[in-house]
């Protein structure tokens, strides 16, 4: 059985006990994904972020994070054992670098207030660095449209990934999406025009298990050569 691991939502990055740097993911399209490829027949664990939505198959291993540091933790645990991994979690890029802790909360002064932000860890390279034979790793890009290849072209190498979902920045607050599926030889297939994000996920599922399919009949064939 193929074992996915999948990542969504957002991350909040504390600035003290109540406020946070965060984005708009809504964690839709993971949790979609993880009902689709439960619904295949696999063995789905979801690492889902805050957000209001989770998936309706019971079937699908649920656990949640906060912080990209508490989604590292979670990789670390389950990545090793997964067949596919589906990055489409929003990690935030940067964090504050010195946050008030979790009993404090900053107190307005009337004055003005600059933060000091350091960089989060780059978890997806950092999966793709300790992979073992035989797992296909999936990444996203959100970019404006007229970055879209460049940008998916460019993070599919610098991240040491199989595949890149490209998709234009709007989808963050659509109830559509329309991707295209970037290999290292350029776009292996794309949706056709903007869909919903459901059927988003069964097409994107079906695209890696036809591509697991054909890994399979390969090493086959060499097998017995």
């Amino acid at each position: 059985m193929t074992r996915v691991l999948i990542t969504a939502g957002p991350t909040h990055e504390p600035i003290d006990a109540v406020r946070f740097i965060g984005n708009r993911s809504s964690g839709r399209v993971g949790v979609e994904l993880a009902d689709a490829a439960s619904g295949l027949g696999w063995e789905t664990t979801l690492l889902l972020g805050p957000s209001a939505l989770e998936p309706t198959d019971s079937r699908v291993d649920l656990h949640r994070f906060r912080t990209a540091d508490d989604l590292r933790v979670l990789l670390d645990r389950h990545f090793p054992a997964c067949d596919v991994l589906i990055m489409a979690a929003a990690v935030a890029d940067y964090r504050p670098a010195r946050p008030a802790g979790e009993d404090a909360k900053l107190r307005r002064t009337g004055q003005e207030m600059s933060l000091a932000l350091e960089p989060t860890p780059d978890l997806v390279a950092s999966c793709a660095s300790r992979r073992r034979l035989g797992q296909l790793l999936v990444g996203f890009a959100l970019e404006p449209r007229d970055e879209l290849m460049a940008s998916a072209e460019s993070k599919l190498a610098r991240k040491g990934l199989d595949l890149i979902v490209a998709n234009p920045l709007k989808t963050m607050d659509a109830s559509t999406i329309e991707a295209w599926l970037v290999g290292p030889g350029g776009v292996v297939s794309q949706t056709p025009g903007p869909i919903a994000k459901a059927d988003f996920a069964g097409w994107l599922v079906g695209q890696l298990s036809e591509r697991r399919s054909r890994r399979s009949d390969g090493a086959a064939a060499s097998s017995t050569q």
